[in-house]
């Protein structure tokens, strides 16, 4: 009994002593490879031959890469999606740049679009709208024609006698003559001054940043002016032919004909003709009616398809109505 007190008193004293410090020691492995690591006393109880156990950490090598939640390139990607976003107004002035660069060597023309950064506002003021406009029909430099081509009938008798021979000889003609009525597209600066009403454009509805804007414009231009002189007209040779012809007995003898042939030559014939067609294409109402609807639409179509439209379109509006009204030309314009 006195002995197993004193072992009991043992195993209690060990039980509340602090435990040793581990020792740090080194082992190789069979590859060769040192690790480092903190030596314990087996389990096996004390002793001399107690195993030592040393726990090491995992062994060295190459550190297996952390894997992205994203890939690199769906990153850079989405950053240049927003970069593009947040500068949209640089990237579409620079891209319609060199489009237009490119396709005006073609004939095609792309709406000009301006500079801006995303800082700056983007807006146009609805006053500003009008000025801008004006300010692109003020750059017409050259009118609209209104062309059409026209039937129409002379008639050439020439009379000269020889002593108490009677020459006479007429022919009739039908023919085809082109004439243009003119629209001058700007009349100078005096026509477009607010006092006088003849431009007008009225914001509809504004723009935001999804939808475009609406506006209506009215203008007044001068009427169609119908051919000056007859060099403003021409007759198709082509088109032209005899229709009747008309002589005294005596023609085409060599007395008379050697006296009228002359008079029915062709330079003669087309003098007539010219002065025939140009006083229809200015007094005959079946001639100067299609002339001057057809140099009014031409006039709308180029004013409205070459200068507003890409103009107001530029601008972020729609044009929704746009009309044209003919006035009388007052003395002083310019």
């Amino acid at each position: 009994m006195f002995r197993f007190a004193i072992w009991l008193a043992r195993r209690f004293r060990s039980a509340v002593q602090s435990p040793l410090q581990n020792d740090v020691a080194t082992v190789q492995f069979a590859e060769g490879q040192l690790a480092q690591g903190q030596s314990v006393q087996g389990p096996s109880g004390q002793g001399p031959n107690t195993p030592t156990v040393v726990l090491v950490a995992q062994p060295g090598g190459p550190q297996q890469p952390r894997r992205r939640r994203f890939p690199r390139w769906a990153v850079w990607a989405a950053l240049i999606v927003v970069v593009g976003l947040m500068f949209r107004r640089v990237v579409a002035w620079a891209v319609t740049g060199v489009l237009s660069a490119a396709l005006g060597l073609f004939g095609v023309h792309l709406p000009h679009v301006s500079f801006g950064w995303p800082w700056s506002s983007s807006s146009t003021s609805n006053t500003l709208v009008g000025p801008i406009v004006l300010q692109k029909i003020q750059g017409i430099d050259k009118p609209a024609l209104g062309t059409d081509n026209f039937d129409f009938i002379f008639t050439r008798k020439v009379t000269k006698n020889i002593g108490i021979w009677p020459c006479w000889y007429s022919a009739t003609f039908s023919a085809v003559g082109r004439a243009s009525a003119t629209v001058d597209l700007n009349p100078g600066p005096s026509w477009w001054k607010s006092a006088t009403g003849h431009y007008k454009l009225q914001t509809l509805t504004s723009k935001t940043s999804t939808t475009p804007g609406h506006v209506a414009i009215t203008m007044a231009l001068p009427l169609p002016q119908l051919p000056q002189s007859v060099h403003d007209v021409s007759v198709d040779n082509t088109l032209s032919r005899p229709i009747a012809t008309d002589h005294s007995w005596t023609y085409p003898g060599l007395g008379c004909g050697v006296l009228i042939r002359p008079e029915f030559s062709q330079a003669v014939l087309y003098a007539q003709a010219q002065s025939e067609a140009f006083y229809q294409a200015t007094h005959l109402t079946s001639v100067t009616g299609p002339l001057v609807a057809a140099a009014e639409q031409e006039a709308v179509t180029i004013i409205r398809d070459n200068f507003i439209v890409p103009t107001v379109g530029a601008l972020g509006y729609t044009v929704t109505r746009f009309t044209i009204r003919w006035v009388v030309p007052t003395t002083g314009i310019g």
